[in-house]
């Protein structure tokens, strides 16, 4: 099932929760125990309120790292992707916090290239906890999200500020 956002040109699908964020919102999508994809959506999407025990417990741990950057994620994760995908996402789970790394620097880490590494941070569908956002280009930012500009971006901006790796 989809809904789609007032005046948004978006279909979007069904969220277990969505919540607000400092940037904009978050919709979370869980099944069968595990969290299946969490979602940046536009700011002013309504917020919804969690369906589940699990949903639930996204939404605590997302609020308490907007507190807390330095809060760990503890959540069952079902991350479905390519081998390669899979491994980009590896390598951006291990950047600390506070730290970023170049595209071409993970893809020499896992014997890929820097291309195909920012393809596999654009279709990470467990942003913030797996931190795609840590992950910049050579010459600035990059791209956020499959975006260049606009809420989006706004949002690596953020998360980049939040986590002290770009100055206030």
């Amino acid at each position: 099932m989809h809904m789609r956002i007032k005046d948004a040109s978006i279909d979007l699908p069904q969220f277990n929760a969505v919540i607000a964020a400092p940037f904009g919102a978050l919709g979370i999508i869980c099944s069968k125990g595990v969290v299946d994809a969490i979602h940046f959506l536009p700011p002013a999407t309504p917020a919804q309120h969690p369906d589940s025990e699990l949903a639930t417990h996204v939404c605590e741990q997302l609020l308490g790292y907007f507190d807390d950057p330095d809060r760990a994620f503890d959540l069952p994760l079902a991350p479905c992707g390519t081998t390669h995908q899979r491994k980009v996402w590896a390598a951006i789970g291990q950047i600390p916090r506070g730290q970023v790394r170049r595209y071409g620097e993970i893809a020499a880490r896992i014997g890929s290239a820097a291309r195909a590494v920012g393809q596999a941070c654009g279709a990470n569908p467990l942003p913030i906890v797996v931190p795609c956002h840590r992950v910049v280009s050579a010459g600035g930012l990059g791209g956020f999200a499959n975006a260049r500009s606009g809420y989006l971006m706004d949002t690596k901006y953020w998360l980049l500020r939040h986590e002290k790796a770009l100055p206030r």
